[in-house]
């Protein structure tokens, strides 16, 4: 997660000032494309392991408004007397500060909107020799662009789009000059079916994680904000009464909870008639074969749910459970077999 929806929820605003990982040669604790708000003097979202913040918080402080300027971090270092403070992450990075003005102002929200509806976006932006930055551009398709620049140089970026896939720096021999790239995506989708109280964690660290949450559940006095406040969205009603006109996307994880034989069975129907990316379901492989009435089960359905960690109770199967999910964001030609081998 590069912190991009914490960062948008803190609602970022003129003269506020926004730092971005551009460059990282070596290890680090994060990758290209991370960034940080500073926010009143208070910063939103990290960059490393706690030893540049508050030197970004203070440079920060200098920028004029429009204007950026990048630094250079080596964490190299074994010692106390450079930025590694001791840590020898073994590599260095970029820092690139870019005080809000209202123009960038109102480019960042306008992606929030995208993003919002599902769609991701390519930033990219035109550095100088020194890492500043001259022009950008936020880029959804061929019909949908914005930014900051000369009529060629947005028309060009819109050309480079399909041919982009990782983010960092890189020179363009188009523009002759370095460019930074970078994809923003919407949050990734978790329904949670079943409200019980295994469910609680589970909806609480996948909030936490970057997740857009949602818990249904045919028991309203299970169901309800109080006890998810973390969700995004509570879904009240039996199965056939919410799945079937549910917008599922391909890429949507779903983890059933219900402790509910033929509840399960009902779900299941509906849900592997829209191939989605996960179904993770707790119980046994010998239960899901049953639920079926199978003995091959689909390649989608991920039973007993979570990472085999000898996880007990609410908390540690939640654990378990989204140690997966973000295994599958991460490394997703991984199988389950593999992962614990």
């Amino acid at each position: 997660m590069d912190n991009i929806h914490q960062i948008l929820q803190a609602a970022p605003s003129e003269n506020d000032v926004l730092a971005t990982v551009i460059d990282v040669d070596g290890s680090a604790y994060r990758k290209e494309g991370t960034t940080m708000l500073v926010k009143q003097g208070k910063t939103v979202g990290i960059l490393s392991g706690g030893c540049l913040e508050e030197d970004i918080r203070l440079r920060a402080e200098e920028l004029k408004t429009g204007a950026s300027e990048s630094f250079y971090y080596n964490l190299k270092s074994e010692d106390d007397f450079d930025w590694g403070q001791g840590a020898g992450c073994n590599g260095v990075i970029t820092v690139l500060l870019e005080k809000i003005d209202y123009a960038y102002f109102l480019h960042l929200d306008k992606m929030r909107e995208q993003l919002l509806k599902g769609q991701s976006v390519l930033l990219i932006k035109k550095l100088t020799s020194d890492y500043r930055v001259s022009e950008y551009g936020f880029i959804v398709d061929k019909d949908m662009f914005w930014g900051k620049g000369e009529e060629d140089f947005l028309d060009r970026m819109v050309e480079m789009k399909n041919h982009q896939t990782t983010s960092g720096v890189r020179y363009v021999e188009e523009f002759s000059c370095p460019c930074f790239f970078h994809w923003f995506h919407p949050k990734h989708r978790l329904m949670i079916v079943g409200a019980g109280p295994d469910a609680i964690p589970l909806s609480q660290f996948a909030s936490r994680t970057g997740f857009r949450v949602t818990v249904t559940d045919w028991r309203p006095a299970l169901c309800n904000k109080e006890t998810f406040p973390d969700a995004e969205e509570l879904l009240t009603g039996f199965p056939a009464e919410i799945f079937p006109d549910y917008e599922f996307q391909a890429h949507d994880f779903v983890v059933l909870m219900t402790h509910h034989f033929e509840r399960d069975r009902e779900v299941l129907h509906y849900l592997l008639e829209r191939n989605l990316r996960y179904i993770g379901m707790v119980g046994t492989k010998e239960r899901a074969r049953r639920l079926l009435g199978r003995k091959e089960l689909p390649p989608n359905l991920y039973t007993p749910v979570g990472l085999e960690i000898g996880a007990e109770g609410p908390e540690e199967i939640a654990i378990s459970i989204m140690a997966e999910l973000i295994q599958l964001n991460r490394l997703p030609v991984i199988t389950k077999v593999e992962a614990v081998l």
